[in-house]
């Protein structure tokens, strides 16, 4: 019975997969594809080359995106270090006062 329960769920799923515009086309037709945008005109600089990014390529923007985030926290974390250092916390050589 498990057999056949997995086998149908199976075929539903693949069905689903298969024929999308049975699936999401509950009002009948074609399905329309959706474009997405960022609207340009209000940015110069960077902002500007960013937004146009994402406006031609998704995946050089999510490439450079997930990049960028990493290197950007190192970045704080070391400059929060150098701060933490300046002001006297110092995070290196800690002693545990719980024990």
């Amino acid at each position: 019975m498990k057999a056949r329960l997995y086998k149908l769920f199976t075929w539903c799923m693949v069905l689903c997969l298969a024929l999308p515009e049975f699936a999401l086309a509950a009002g009948g037709g074609k399905v329309e594809n959706i474009v997405i945008v960022a609207d340009t005109r209000k940015f110069t600089g960077w902002e500007a080359w960013w937004t146009n990014l994402y406006n031609e390529s998704h995946l050089y923007f999510a490439l450079l995106t997930m990049a960028l985030i990493p290197t950007i926290g190192v970045i704080f974390g070391v400059v929060a270090d150098i701060i933490m250092g300046f002001i006297g916390i110092d995070l290196k050589s800690r002693e545990l006062a719980e024990h």
